[in-house]
């Protein structure tokens, strides 16, 4: 809490305050570089507070955290040692005082002794401490013999009632505690004798009203805190404080500040209005109060601030208008704020963001926004939070190292082993020509994510240490457009050819005698429509970018995963029709239709020899794909939660989207060359008889060296026709390499 704050750091009180003095800095340094103090060097912001001494003169290891606002108000007006603090005596000097009580020179302590009354103690007590005892009301006179009392703290009872005249004779009473208790009202004048009075702490009571003439008397007031009460209406809270500096009424249930409600309050260095419901301020509200040094406005409701809220508020350090319903904010909005050290606007979607609304901003060290990518747009700000959105930080666009690794491994593995197959395929001769137009389909589609991921790690070397400088421009970039329409074209062509192929191989195992053999005319306009619908699906949000504006450009690594990020809602539908909608069902058809295989194939297992053959060759490509459906809901479950964590306003760790996005999603691609490929009986028996022919001529070609037959005729017709090993093409088709188009006899 602040108050415990407030009790350590303030030893004195000082009046009379004057104006900030904070000098500027001259922002003469590129974007994304802070200057060393008053030298003329400039240095790159991940060089800020590293704990190297990079400037020479520590000024890059300055302002480290944000001491702005009420930090630096109590350091610099209220930081002053006492002058009497190592001068109070160990003894008690107050005579006899309760066996519950602690008495050190004239200060009583009565913490917790379950007093239901105030102690009889000598008259010349400065200090009385009565927190967490059972008062339950302050009577008239209560405290009028205790003239000399300084500091009372009444924390922590059960008070209801403050009668009009309970502080009355407290003349030299300086801090006065009455947070936590059940205080509903204060009557006029019940503060009138406490015309020293600096301190009064109003917190977690029940307060409802509070009116100028509450705090009659109160002319040395500087610090007033009702935090957590039910205040509705505040109406000139400082005309009988003149010198009140220090304000914070969070927490409360006010709805509208006018020009009225801190018309007096001109000496006013923090003002705390946090956690209320206002949904109005009056843009003169703040007009006089031009020694403020600290504004919090956040968590209120207001949706519209007003272009001249801010103007006269030239000494402002720390500004916090942040978790408000704001729809726009002008480019002009902070252009006077001059000292500006601090800027929270946390939780604030700013569709209109731009470099300019900061630029004015020349002192401004600590800035707080609502998404990382925002942080672009203030690249002279040595400390932007979040410096991270899980995915990219300040410094790099792949902010984890092992993700820096993994992207480059993913992508040569994706795109090495998509290449392979593709070529293998080209130069063995298979009987499923058909089949094998599917497979090297899919490869294609697969060896897309493999060039997305290259793009994406080279993009990464190419911003390393600076990546704030390019952030936005990377995003709003064409190449950064094309390479996520690359990743979701690859996506969702891999998705729609697996959906394909398990149809297919599900309609040969349950129905293998009615099934019509699709022709090469059939299978080839399959695979173009499969194409063309991707095309579609990938690129139609760069085509139509009045309704989708930045897709793809919701982060660095340009794939629109989250349902939220997208800035229209045309596209936010869009992103979930195609993720929870088509990519979904298509998951269900294959789990489902491998389910009905397995079903199927345990039902007619004890048929005639001839399908039971046949039911076995099946069962053996069931089990391969199963190990696909496998690696496929491992892929696409955890993107499918995301989806619906997302519509259900869950926050989602950006951490969790960035291994999604680069390791999850893309590793399906890696795979599927493998398992439907290079792990099959028939390919890897088709290497194994290459390899033995290849032995098996060696002796031969120093002898015959102008004979070399054809790759192909070496694998399908071996040299050595009397070997045991010999493979003939029946056996080679496996029933992996196997799909209905093959048995047309």
């Amino acid at each position: 809490m602040r108050i415990c704050v407030f009790s350590v750091l303030f030893c004195g009180v000082s009046v009379g305050l004057t104006v900030f003095n904070v000098s500027e800095e001259h922002d003469l340094c590129p974007l994304g570089y802070f200057p060393c103090g008053n030298l003329s060097s400039c240095l790159p912001q991940l060089l800020h507070c590293n704990g190297v001494d990079d400037c020479g003169n520590q000024a890059d290891e300055d302002n480290c955290g944000d001491n702005n606002g009420w930090p630096h108000l109590f350091d610099k007006y209220f930081g002053m040692p006492s002058k009497d603090a190592g001068t109070k005596s160990t003894t008690c000097l107050l005579g006899p005082v309760p066996a519950e009580c602690q008495c050190r020179d004239l200060e009583l302590d009565c913490n917790g002794a379950h007093f239901k009354d105030v102690p009889t103690v000598s008259t010349n007590v400065t200090m009385m401490s009565l927190q967490r005892n059972r008062l339950r009301k302050l009577n008239t006179d209560m405290f009028i013999k205790y003239q000399n009392l300084q500091k009372l703290y009444l924390q922590h009872n059960r008070i209801k009632v403050v009668e009009p005249y309970a502080f009355r004779g407290l003349y030299n009473l300086t801090r006065l505690y009455l947070s936590y208790n059940r205080i509903s009202s204060l009557m006029p004048g019940v503060f009138q004798d406490l015309h020293k009075l600096e301190w009064l702490i109003l917190e977690n009571n029940k307060i409802h009203q509070v009116s100028s003439l509450t705090f009659s008397g109160l002319s040395s007031l500087v610090l007033l805190v009702l935090l957590n009460n039910a205040l509705m209406n505040v109406d000139d809270i400082c005309l009988e404080m003149p010198r009140l500096n220090w304000l914070d009424m969070e927490g409360n249930q006010m709805e509208i500040v006018d020009n009225r409600t801190f018309w007096s309050c001109s000496m006013l260095t923090v003002l705390v209005l946090q956690r209320n419901r206002i949904s109005h301020i009056h843009e003169q509200a703040f007009s006089l109060l031009r020694k403020l040094g600290e504004l919090d406005l956040s968590s209120n409701r207001i949706e519209k601030i007003s272009p001249d809220l801010f103007v006269n508020l030239g000494d402002l350090l720390q500004l916090n208008i942040s978790y408000n319903p704001i729809q726009e904010l002008q480019a002009d909005h902070f252009d006077k704020l001059h000292k500006l050290k601090s800027l929270s606007i946390e939780g604030i979607e700013i569709a209109n963001i731009h470099r300019r609304m900061f630029e004015p901003l020349k002192n401004l060290t600590h800035i707080y926004f609502k998404k990382f990518q925002y942080c672009g747009y203030a690249p002279h700000v040595r400390s932007c939070k979040p410096n991270t959105d899980g995915i990219s930080s300040l410094e790099d666009l792949l902010a984890n190292i092992v993700l820096r690794v993994f992207v480059w491994v993913v992508s040569a593995t994706t795109c090495f082993g998509n290449i392979f197959v593709i070529c293998m395929r080209s130069y063995i001769r298979s009987e499923n020509k058909l089949h094998a137009m599917c497979i090297i389909s899919l490869c294609c589609a697969d060896g897309l994510m493999g060039v997305y991921l290259f793009a994406i790690g080279a993009y990464d070397l190419k911003f390393r240490g600076e990546y704030n400088r390019h952030a936005q421009a990377w995003m709003d970039s064409l190449p950064c457009q094309v390479v996520g329409s690359l990743a979701m074209l690859s996506t969702e062509v891999s998705v729609l050819l697996l959906t394909y192929l398990t149809l297919e191989k599900y309609i040969c195992i349950v129905y293998p005698f009615r099934y019509l053999t699709p022709g090469r005319r059939r299978t080839v306009t399959i695979l173009v429509a499969i194409w063309i619908l991707g095309f579609v699906i990938a690129f139609l949000p760069l085509v139509c970018k009045g309704d989708f504006r930045n897709f793809y450009g919701t982060n660095g690594v340009c794939f629109p995963l989250h349902s939220e990020q997208p800035e229209t809602p045309g596209a936010q539908i869009y992103s979930i029709v195609i993720f929870l909608g088509l990519n979904l069902v298509a998951f269900l058809i294959i789990v489902l239709s491998y389910g009905s295989m397995f079903y199927n194939i345990q039902r007619t297992g004890t048929q005639t020899t001839k399908y039971s053959n046949h039911i076995k060759k099946e069962l053996t490509v069931a089990k391969r794909f199963f190990s696909i459906v496998i690696t496929d809901s491992l892929c696409w479950i955890p993107i499918f939660i995301l989806k619906i964590l997302s519509l259900m306003e869950v926050e989602i760790p950006g951490t969790i989207s960035s291994w999604v996005v680069i390791f999850i999603l893309p590793i399906n691609s890696a795979l599927n060359p493998i398992l439907y490929t290079l792990t099959t009986r028939p390919f890897k028996e088709t290497l194994l008889q290459v390899w033995t022919n290849y032995r098996q001529r060696r002796p031969l070609l120093s002898s015959h060296p102008a004979h070399h037959p054809s790759f192909t005729w070496q694998e399908m017709w071996p040299l050595h026709e009397n070997s045991q090993n010999v493979v003939s093409p029946e056996y080679l088709a496996h029933p992996s390499e196997m799909s209905c188009t093959s048995r047309t006899s």
